[in-house]
């Protein structure tokens, strides 16, 4: 028995525990998770047609990391100010800051340190990454103080957040940007947002307001507008991009990539409306497998399009019939 009871580790001391209760808590609050919203860093590369040059790859990726360093001390920072608000919410109040798990100031000295070392870091790639790091970082502060208390410039400052990690994206490689990748990726991120405000709504009902008063100035007729409005805008506007756009001149079948959107947004869509998801997006994206081969789908046909189209005559219907 003596044997048994020496062979067991012994208990970390409380200070130990405590040590990393709190730095899981603060990874926690970084929330890991969103980091699928940063994908759009790639956008860029991948329309470029660079994705497979391992120099320009790596700087995305360098890129990619940065925006996830600077997004998770920009939710520490919400956190912070949404702490006694996220306290009356059935799910947010077991955030790590709500929930009393990390202190505030220590929260504080991370928010500090995470834009310092975004910061930095964006600036070593290049000047016009590192203003686009700025930027970011600027707008997520106008929004935690006052953007989101005002109806429809908050979803629109949401969707900004988007537009600049595209833009970082293509900044950070030194590519063009196409003003057709810029407005889609726009329109897409507003119908993320009203649909996260949709489901808000939907979710906490009359007490809506309390836990985030712009909400009061939706309702779900307003939304559900909207939303129809915006996912026509995004398809039209793919479409367009898909057939006139001057990545789609020199890949003429880039067209075909458009049904694979089409179904994906209806996918969302009847997420929102008949399984009552949408109010996070990245959960979503992370829960439902058919919507995941609808983007592994249209990531790997754009990838075999602008493998072959303008690289073999005829493109890749003409590669095809040459293999013949």
């Amino acid at each position: 028995m003596e044997t048994k009871a020496s062979s067991l580790p012994e208990p970390l001391p409380k200070t130990d525990r405590s040590v990393r209760r709190t730095l899981r808590a603060l990874l926690e609050a970084t929330r890991p998770k969103q980091a699928t919203k940063n994908l759009f860093v790639f956008a860029a590369l991948v329309f470029a047609g660079d994705l497979f040059k391992a120099s320009l790859f790596l700087r995305a990726l360098l890129a990619f990391l940065i925006f996830c360093i600077t997004t998770g001390g920009v939710y520490l920072f919400n956190d912070i100010f949404d702490a006694e608000r996220d306290r009356l919410h059935p799910q947010k109040r077991h955030r790590p800051i709500a929930s009393g798990a990390l202190p505030i100031p220590l929260a504080w000295t991370a928010v500090f340190c995470l834009e310092a070392l975004g910061s930095i870091a964006a600036f070593i790639i290049n000047l016009r990454f590192g203003i686009a790091i700025v930027a970011y970082i600027l707008l997520q502060v106008a929004y935690g103080l006052f953007l989101k208390q005002i109806v429809l410039l908050d979803v629109f400052a949401l969707a900004a957040g988007f537009l600049l990690r595209t833009a970082g994206g293509g900044f950070a490689i030194q590519v063009g940007i196409s003003p057709w990748l810029l407005l889609c990726t726009l329109e897409l991120a507003l119908f993320l947002g009203f649909g996260k405000r949709r489901q808000e709504i939907a979710t906490l009902g009359p007490d809506a307001g309390k836990h985030r008063p712009i909400l009061e100035e939706y309702s779900l007729p307003l939304l559900d507008q909207l939303i129809g409005l915006v996912v026509a805008m995004t398809l039209i506007s793919y479409s367009v991009y898909a057939v006139e756009s001057p990545s789609a001149r020199s890949h003429p079948h880039l067209w075909a990539t458009v049904p694979i959107v089409l179904y994906g947004l209806f996918r969302y869509l009847y997420l929102v409306y008949r399984k009552g998801w949408g109010g996070a997006p990245d959960e979503v994206l992370l829960q439902d497998r058919p919507l995941q081969i609808t983007i592994l789908l249209w990531f790997l046909l754009v990838l075999i399009l602008f493998a072959f189209d303008g690289h073999t005559k005829g493109g890749l219907l003409g590669y095809l019939i040459l293999q013949r």
